[in-house]
């Protein structure tokens, strides 16, 4: 099962992704790896940073002419702001910042950290805590999602709700809708929906303020099995929750219809199982989300995250100044109105990474061919169910 460990701070020289594990063999490429990145940029409501930031990848170990070489897979993200504007700011060398950030905003990690790691510098934290980091996470799901394409598994997201603006139940998208959701301002794919999503964006621009939302992450293709119901950190719904959470700014997370279920009665709540037209057994509904007992059901996995409005608000929240005690307005630089189309490609990436994982645990293999043709014989035998 592969690991991997990002580092790196926002405004630092750069942002590095190192993925220990992965099967020999499986493709690469700069160019697909690149559009993933720049999916993590798209949105309506994103602050004039995007159009700074730029990804610069340069791939630095692991991969030879296309092809994972079953060593630890290395890239490194270049933040193209470094040397112009933080590399003074940001010096790895022995000195004093220059611009020391005294008052902890509101809703970020400033004061929590500030408190733990015995500094009055705020951006001591929050240059590691800035979603920024979600660039090298990004490289990482790039990778899984790659190794699931061997196995016939596909993931995406969209956007279900933005601000008070919620996508009406109906079909979920497919695979092959992913180009029409990527094209739409907020990354929604009921096109009504979607203009009232930017309407409440602009709205809130207006007003000073920012906005939250919810993506709904989609796996297609799963085998059955994935996950474990033996012990508790190998259920596959608590490591989906436990992957999304981890994704800055992300308050909730739901498994299927899991908040609905809680407000209705159990025979109305679970997917009874029925034989299926192939003469298996099948499911007619989809309540639970793909999984039941910390595991996969086989076909199609949904799972929910919940964003908060992004933090650093125009309207300036109370703060303290931590050097002089005295009351304050929480510092404001520039922001994002509201960041939930990119979230949802984020989230997409942890998904991936926790599906890789239990599929590589449950098939394992030190070559791509390897896990492939384990996952095909495991299909074999489950065909008579």
């Amino acid at each position: 099962m592969f690991t991997y460990l990002t580092a790196g701070e926002s405004h630092g020289p750069g942002l590095v992704a190192v993925v220990e594990g992965l099967p020999a063999g499986m493709g690469f490429s700069v160019d697909d790896l690149r559009h993933e990145l720049a999916r993590r940029r798209l949105g309506y409501g994103r602050s004039p940073r995007m159009g700074i930031e730029k990804d610069e990848v340069e791939v630095i170990g692991g991969i030879r002419h296309g092809r994972t070489l079953g060593s630890p897979v290395a890239v490194v993200i270049r933040n193209t702001e470094h040397d112009e504007k933080w590399s003074e700011e940001m010096s790895p060398h022995r000195g004093e910042p220059k611009r020391r950030m005294t008052t902890p905003r509101p809703g970020h990690a400033d004061l929590a950290g500030m408190v733990k790691y015995d500094t009055h510098d705020a951006r001591n934290i929050l240059e590691r805590a800035s979603a920024r980091e979600t660039a090298a996470r990004t490289v990482v799901g790039y990778l899984a999602k790659t190794l699931l394409g061997y196995l016939g598994i596909a993931v995406f997201s969209h956007v279900v709700e933005i601000g008070k603006v919620r996508v009406p139940p109906g079909p979920v998208p497919e695979p092959d809708d992913l180009t029409d959701i990527d094209a739409s301002p907020v990354r929604c794919f009921h096109p009504a929906s979607a203009a009232q999503m930017e309407a409440e964006i602009q709205a809130a621009r207006d007003a000073g303020d920012t906005l939250g939302g919810v993506v709904e992450i989609v796996a297609t293709d799963l085998p059955t099995g994935l996950g474990s119901h033996v012990h508790w950190d190998r259920k596959l719904d608590a490591r989906l929750a436990h992957a999304l959470m981890s994704v800055q700014a992300i308050k909730g997370v739901e498994i299927g219809d899991g908040f609905d279920q809680a407000r209705t009665s159990g025979s109305m709540a679970h997917d009874e199982i029925v034989v299926a037209n192939h003469g298996g057994l099948g499911r007619e509904t989809d309540r639970a989300g793909g999984t039941e007992g910390g595991m996969s059901i086989g076909g199609r996995l949904r799972v929910r995250a919940a964003m908060k409005p992004i933090a650093t608000v125009m309207k300036r929240l109370r703060s303290v100044d931590v050097d002089s005690g005295e009351p304050t307005q929480a510092f404001f630089e520039r922001s994002d109105i509201c960041a939930v189309p990119r979230a949802g490609v984020v989230c997409e990436q942890v998904v991936a990474i926790v599906l890789a994982q239990e599929a590589q645990r449950m098939f394992g293999g030190d070559t791509i061919e390897d896990l492939i043709a384990a996952h095909e014989r495991y299909r074999g035998r489950i065909t008579d169910f």
